[in-house]
C-alpha cells in the first residue's frame, strides 16, 4: 500500500509540473512533539518541498513531499535506561494556501506519511499552518503536524521558515 501511494504521488507531481508553470517552495522547521509523541521523542526536524500553482489571486495549491525525523527519548527506569528509536516519516500529498493579504496566509496539508523506521507503518498526514511573509521569498510558519496511525496519533507543533523560488 505504501509503495502504491508513493508511486501515485510521484506520478501526480510529474504530471502537474509538465502541464503548468508554478513556483517551488522549500521549508525547514523544528518541531516539539506533543501528546503520546512527547512520551517517545524529544524534538524533531523536518524539511519539505512543494510545487505551488496559483489558482486565483488569493488561492494556491499543489503537491508536496517532506521528511520528518524525531529523536527518540531515553527513558530511565530504576537502574537501567530504555533507549527509544528515532521516528521518521515521509509525508506526500497535496497542499492548499489561502492568502488573507500580502503578509498572512493559512495553509493546509493532507496526504499519507510513509513510515521510514522499522515498525512504523505510517498513516494519514494533516497539517494546518499559519504563515507570515517577511519578504516575497521568505515566510515564517507556525504549524500543527499530525499523523494518524491505527487509532493512535503522532503530533507535533513546529516553527519554521519557507523559501519561495521562481
Amino acid at each position: 500500500m505504501r509503495k502504491l501511494v508513493f508511486i501515485a504521488a510521484a506520478l501526480l507531481v510529474g504530471s502537474l509540473t509538465v502541464q503548468a508553470q508554478g513556483q517551488f517552495r522549500a521549508g525547514a522547521d523544528l518541531a516539539l512533539p506533543i501528546g503520546d509523541a512527547a512520551d517517545l521523542t524529544t524534538f524533531g526536524i523536518a524539511v519539505d518541498l512543494a510545487y505551488i500553482f496559483e489558482i486565483d489571486d488569493n488561492f494556491q495549491a499543489g503537491p508536496f513531499a517532506a521528511f520528518g525525523h524525531f529523536f527518540g527519548e531515553d527513558i530511565e527506569s530504576g537502574s537501567f535506561t530504555i533507549e527509544i528509536d528515532d521516528v521518521q516519516f515521509l509525508p506526500v500529498g497535496g497542499t492548499a494556501i489561502y492568502n488573507f493579504n500580502d503578509q498572512f496566509s493559512a495553509r493546509g496539508y493532507l496526504g499519507y506519511a510513509i513510515g521510514i523506521n522499522e515498525g512504523n507503518d505510517g498513516g494519514f498526514y494533516y497539517s494546518p499552518e499559519i504563515a507570515y511573509s517577511i519578504s516575497d521569498a521568505i515566510d515564517i510558519v507556525l504549524a500543527y503536524k499530525g499523523v494518524t496511525t491505527d487509532g493512535d496519533s503522532f503530533d507535533a507543533i513546529s516553527l519554521g521558515v519557507d523559501f519561495w523560488f521562481n
